[in-house]
């Protein structure tokens, strides 16, 4: 037992240092316990109590990094290096925050929701845990945290989305999303497990994880990786474990769906481009897994099948799934180039993509609430009725398609700058086709977006005229979102 000592020590001090890294997260689950322990004894539809405390517990998480203490901390390794706490870790954890602040929001003021028997009190008590589980997915640097922080969000997600599931099509949709889901992560599961045996330890940023796994032999570290992949391609959906998300997102609640296109797939963007960079050798090595060839051919395949299948939806909830495939593709071009430079335009593009595909589904989401209009063909008209929600439906998919001077085209030329610069320098192929694709796929999306206006304000309605819908708070929120879109379109440093 004294020969343990000195580790004991040694752990404790690991541990104690690692504790400030770590106020925000610890903050999250104090958040937890409290909000769970108040929607036991205030109960009711509203659960306004445990609306404000969970928001304020998020808050206050959200207010700790933003402290001068806490950024000048970030940089290395913690807990026994299974944590990396750095700049980039921070800006994610911002960026889950919003998302997370605008999906409580939304909960709040959704009629789903709020006329639902079971009320929204619930959904509060997993925002915590859902935030806690993404900000350690952008900062796992173990397998198994990997795998646990992934597994966090995909239980939440789980619950979310049959949440309520009073249809045959939700319930359809949630079986679907758990099935699937299950045999991804039993996939990336496996995965570890292999590269655990390979390398003898469960910390990708030590230098002997890379240096033994490029002592195996290529087929079976390929195999190992490749696997790993799969469970984070099912978080990204990409092509080809995409099959899941048009389904899902058009048989969850809407506010649900909102969460599902921006949470999880940014988290999958940080394990992504932690990964990667864990698998890449310094100093010219020979890599261990082709993944420039891999992610190009997936992101090809992608903005590929996204863009040309979207084309054919008339659900707009179908279409916004296959445009949030399309939009994954694209982003992997970041991914397949970044750099500490490069990385900029993958974090401007994700903050810009969660702005644009949260206001997305939630304008959806109360179109369809205040209409019923479910495809793009009830659009028609819609425009003389809901002229607030049109019109900023309208610019977001503007912004969408990548256009000026919304800040979807400021994200889209960053990524496109980042990838010509390489492909200048490198002249690969791949680059080559992921420029002409992301430029054709660009066009193609005009095609799908532009229905949405041409059914709302150049055709004329069918069915009975709709009363018009006056604004709210939560017409406030999206006119937000809209003029957010708009001011970085036009002056991107302010993000900077």
């Amino acid at each position: 037992m004294s020969e343990m000592l000195p580790y004991i020590a040694g752990l404790l001090r690991d541990v104690l240092s690692g504790i400030p890294h770590l106020m925000p997260e610890l903050i999250l689950a104090c958040t937890f316990i409290v909000v769970i322990l108040t929607d036991l004894f205030f109960k009711g539809k509203d659960s306004a109590a445990t609306f404000w405390l969970c928001l304020t517990g998020l808050t206050a998480s959200f207010a700790v990094t933003l402290l001068p203490s806490h950024q000048s901390q970030s940089g290395h390794l913690i807990f026994g290096n299974t944590l990396f706490a750095d700049r980039l870790s921070i800006v994610f954890k911002q960026i889950f925050y919003f998302v997370i602040l605008f999906f409580a929001v939304f909960v709040k003021f959704s009629p789903q929701f709020r006329k639902h028997s079971k009320g929204a009190g619930d959904l509060y008590i997993l925002l915590p845990v859902i935030l806690l589980g993404l900000n350690l997915m952008s900062m796992a640097s173990s397998l198994l945290l990997i795998y646990l922080s992934v597994e966090m969000i995909s239980i939440a997600s789980y619950l979310m989305v049959g949440y309520v599931s009073g249809t045959s099509r939700q319930t359809e949709a949630a079986m679907k999303y758990v099935l699937f889901g299950s045999a991804c992560s039993a996939m990336m599961l496996y995965g570890m497990s292999l590269l655990y045996a390979f390398t003898g330890t469960l910390n990708v940023a030590e230098p002997q994880f890379l240096q033994r796994l490029s002592q195996m032999p290529s087929l079976a570290g390929n195999v190992a990786v490749g696997l790993v992949l799969v469970g984070i391609g099912f978080k990204l959906s990409f092509v080809p474990l995409h099959f899941w998300s048009p389904d899902v997102y058009e048989g969850a609640p809407t506010t649900v769906t909102a969460f599902l296109s921006t949470g999880p797939k940014i988290a999958g963007f940080a394990i992504l481009v932690r990964f990667t960079e864990s698998l890449s050798p310094q100093g010219g090595g020979m890599p261990v897994f082709d993944f420039q060839g891999v992610l190009s051919a997936v992101a090809i395949l992608s903005m590929l099948a996204g863009n040309f299948t979207a084309v054919w939806q008339d659900n707009i909830k179908r279409m916004l799934a296959y445009s949030s495939i399309g939009h994954t593709g694209f982003i992997l071009m970041a991914v397949i180039v970044h750099s500490q430079q490069g990385l900029k335009p993958l974090l401007f593009y994700l903050l810009i993509y969660a702005i644009m595909n949260m206001a997305a589904f939630i304008l959806a989401g109360r179109i369809e609430d205040q209409t019923g209009a479910v495809s793009i063909r009830e659009y028609k008209g819609l425009g003389r009725y809901m002229k607030l929600e049109m019109v900023c439906f309208v610019v977001i998919l503007i912004s969408l398609t990548g256009l000026p001077p919304l800040a979807g085209f400021m994200a889209k030329f960053l990524v496109f700058s980042s990838v010509l610069e390489n492909y200048s320098v490198t002249h690969s192929g791949w680059l080559l086709a992921l420029l002409i694709t992301a430029a054709v796929t660009t066009v193609v999306s005009l095609f799908y977006y532009f229905k949405v206006p041409l059914n709302a304000f150049l055709r004329q309605s069918e069915g009975k005229p709709v009363a018009p819908v006056k604004p709210d708070f939560l017409s406030v929120i999206i006119l937000i979102l809209t003029s957010l879109l708009l001011l970085w379109g036009i002056f991107p440093g302010l993000i900077a």
